[in-house]
């Protein structure tokens, strides 16, 4: 049973993820430090080039709005330590760079300006303090927690209302013999930290990464489950599963708008939000190819809102082998009846099997154009479909119940 300060997640479907920090000026991805074992001295010279001068937080929002988002994940401090907000608690921050610019705060204001849910990513581990396994230590390790617990009090207390906390980064703790959840929670004291988190920010959701449940969990680069409890995966725009998250200049291998719109289907089928990430260049520039992707399926979301925002999962759909629907279709119930997702579009017959409740009318999702049916055989055939897809991305059928 979802909490009342849970039921806005639920609907929205669809958020913003934004990777966005020090290593944009590099353009090697968020893990440039790591990957190429960047001393964190020499690594922090990189402040003395950041300096944005076209990030513009409300035409950020403004894009997110167009392209369908509900709310944004905004990346406070990724595992490099650099804060993007005005830290007290550690000088590696935005407001001591050139840019001199509280960005959480620029972020905060302008979501609430358009009607966005306000998201904060935080990592609670830091590569500044050692890299797991080769120079961490039980020492530095202390100092780490103790940094992470005043971050994020002082994310949770000085911008207003706060609507998610996304966690990441668990894992950059000083080597254990086991690296399970038990153990991510018990290093950083998730039960604690939480509890202060909750003190601060009653009615915010917190994802799993500390170790512990909470409110939602967070599949990365795969697909979830959102159908007894609250889920959200998250992708990049790269071509595999889990390609760079933060800016990388040279990135070829990418999804296409049939890659990402089968994603959305999919988390609409099985009610599981999608969060899709972009990663703005060190002038705070969003790729031109992620902004027209992005775009591209925002304008299909704007065709068919209903049949996104207003469905959930119908275990009435659902056959024996737990199928939904078939390889062309597959269904998610919403207002009167359910929603099917054509993507790759059948011949001029479909049948679709494990529909369960009488059916009254097909017809095409914002279109006159309706179908004649027969349901037979525990599911129902569609005929007359016409010979060319309704909408190239995605054609959208709504079944009527009787």
């Amino acid at each position: 049973m979802l909490q009342e300060y849970q039921k806005w997640f639920k609907q929205a479907k669809l958020g913003l993820f934004v990777h966005w920090g020090l290593y944009s000026v590099l353009g090697r991805g968020e893990w440039a430090m790591y990957h190429e074992r960047i001393p964190h001295e020499k690594y922090a010279e990189l402040a003395q080039k950041f300096q944005p001068q076209n990030f513009n937080m409300d035409s950020l929002c403004s894009f997110a709005r167009e392209c369908g988002m509900k709310y944004m994940v905004f990346t406070t401090c990724h595992h490099d330590g650099f804060a993007m907000f005005d830290s007290k608690a550690d000088p590696f921050n935005s407001m001591n760079s050139p840019a001199h610019r509280d960005f959480v705060a620029e972020y905060v204001d302008s979501c609430r300006r358009h009607g966005l849910k306000v998201g904060l990513y935080y990592s609670l581990g830091d590569w500044r303090f050692g890299i797991p396994k080769e120079t961490d230590s039980f020492e530095k390790s202390e100092k780490m927690r103790a940094l992470t617990f005043a971050q994020v009090r002082e994310l949770m207390t000085n911008y207003g209302k706060i609507d998610i906390l996304w966690y990441d980064g668990g894992w950059c703790y000083p080597s254990l013999v086991n690296h399970g959840k038990d153990d991510v929670a018990n290093f950083w004291h998730a039960q604690e930290l939480n509890a202060m988190v909750r003190s601060l920010q009653k009615d915010i959701l917190i994802n799993n990464r500390s170790g512990v449940p909470e409110d939602f969990s967070t599949p990365e680069g795969v697909s979830g489950s959102g159908q007894d409890h609250l889920c959200e995966a998250c992708f990049t725009l790269g071509g595999n599963s889990n390609a760079h998250w933060g800016y990388f200049k040279n990135e070829v291998y990418r999804k296409d708008e049939y890659h990402l719109m089968n994603l959305l289907v999919t988390a609409l089928h099985k009610e599981t939000n999608l969060l899709l990430n972009v990663g703005p260049d060190a002038n705070g520039v969003i790729p031109s190819w992620q902004k027209e992707l992005l775009q591209k399926i925002g304008e299909w979301v704007n065709r068919y809102p209903d049949a996104v925002y207003n469905v959930r999962y119908t275990p009435d759909v659902i056959g024996k082998n737990l199928n939904n629907g078939n390889q062309f279709c597959k269904l998610a119930a919403g207002g009167d009846g359910y929603y099917g997702y054509l993507i790759d579009y059948p011949e001029k017959e479909l049948f679709i099997p494990d529909v369960q409740k009488e059916i009254e009318s097909v017809h095409f999702a914002g279109t006159d154009i309706k179908l004649e049916f027969r349901q037979e055989r525990g599911g129902i055939h569609l005929m007359g479909l016409p010979e060319k897809p309704v909408d190239p991305l995605c054609s959208v059928l709504k079944f009527k119940l009787k």
